[in-house]
C-alpha cells in the first residue's frame, strides 16, 4: 500500500515549508528518494500524485514546497511574483532545494546513497540549480525547465546524471538556450542528455496547459516520463 504524508519543515530562519513524501509501506527495506518540484503556481496536487506514482516504482517521492507553507498561486501574476523572488536570488533557490534534499534524506526508507530529482518549468530550473551545485546525487531530469545558468561559481565537476526534457517549440527554452545549456554541461564535465521533442511547447506534461507556445502533449507527455524512468533504473541500483 502506498502511503502519503504531509510534512512540515523548517529553514534556519524558521520559515515553514509543506510537502508530501509518498511511499509503499510492504517492506521496510531502504530505496531510492526523489524529489519532485512544482511549477511557478506553487507545489500542489500535480506534484503529489507524482509523488505517489514515483512511490509506486518504488522510490521515496517527496513533492517539495519551494515558496513556504500556505504560499499558492491562483492565477498567473501571483505565480509570477512568487517564482521572479528566487530567480532574483539564486542561491536563495538553492539553499531551499538543498533543504529539501536534506528532509528527504532523513526519511526512514530513504537510501541516502540513491538520491534523485526531477522538476517542472520552474522546478526544471531548480532541478539544474541543484545539480550545479556539485549535490551528490545519481541523477536529475528537467521537464520542459528553464535553462539560464546562475552566476554562481561552482568549480567542481556535476556529479548528477542530467536528463533534460525538452520541447523544441518552448517559447521559455530557445535552440539557442538550450545549445548553451549543452555546452555548460560539457564544461562542466556532467553525463547529460537532451531529449528534444517536435510539435511541442512548454508545459507539455500539464493537460490543463493550451495556448501558443505552452500546451499539452501526451504523447511527449508519455515518453518523457519513460525516459526518466529508464535514467533512473540505470542509476540506481
Amino acid at each position: 500500500m502506498i502511503k502519503t504524508e504531509t510534512i512540515t519543515y523548517q529553514d534556519a530562519q524558521g520559515n515553514d515549508f509543506e510537502g508530501t513524501i509518498s511511499w509503499y509501506d510492504t517492506t521496510q527495506q531502504k530505496r531510492p528518494g526523489i524529489l519532485v518540484v512544482h511549477t511557478f503556481r506553487g507545489q500542489g496536487e500535480f506534484d503529489n500524485q507524482k509523488a505517489v506514482v514515483l512511490a509506486s516504482m518504488g522510490y521515496v517521492g517527496f513533492a517539495i514546497d519551494l515558496y513556504g507553507k500556505g504560499r499558492r498561486a491562483s492565477v498567473k501574476e501571483e505565480a509570477q511574483a512568487l517564482m521572479d523572488e528566487l530567480n532574483s536570488d539564486r542561491p536563495l533557490l538553492l539553499q531551499r532545494m538543498e533543504l529539501a534534499l536534506d528532509v528527504l534524506k532523513k526519511h526512514a526508507l530513504t537510501d541516502t546513497e540513491q538520491l534523485g530529482a526531477i522538476g517542472f518549468c520552474f522546478g526544471g530550473k531548480a532541478v539544474l540549480d541543484l545539480a550545479r551545485s556539485g549535490a551528490h546525487l545519481q541523477g536529475v531530469v528537467s521537464f520542459h525547465g528553464v535553462y539560464d545558468a546562475p552566476a554562481m561559481s561552482h568549480p567542481t565537476p556535476i556529479k548528477a546524471a542530467v536528463l533534460v526534457l525538452h520541447g523544441w517549440e518552448d517559447p521559455l527554452a530557445t535552440p539557442e538556450q538550450t545549445v548553451a545549456l549543452a555546452q555548460e554541461l560539457t564544461e562542466r564535465k556532467a553525463d547529460w542528455q537532451i531529449l528534444a521533442f517536435g510539435h511541442t511547447g512548454h508545459a507539455f506534461t500539464n493537460p490543463n496547459a493550451n495556448q501558443p507556445g505552452m500546451f499539452y502533449q501526451p504523447a511527449t507527455d508519455r515518453r518523457a516520463w519513460q525516459a526518466m524512468k529508464q535514467l533512473f533504473e540505470e542509476k540506481f541500483h
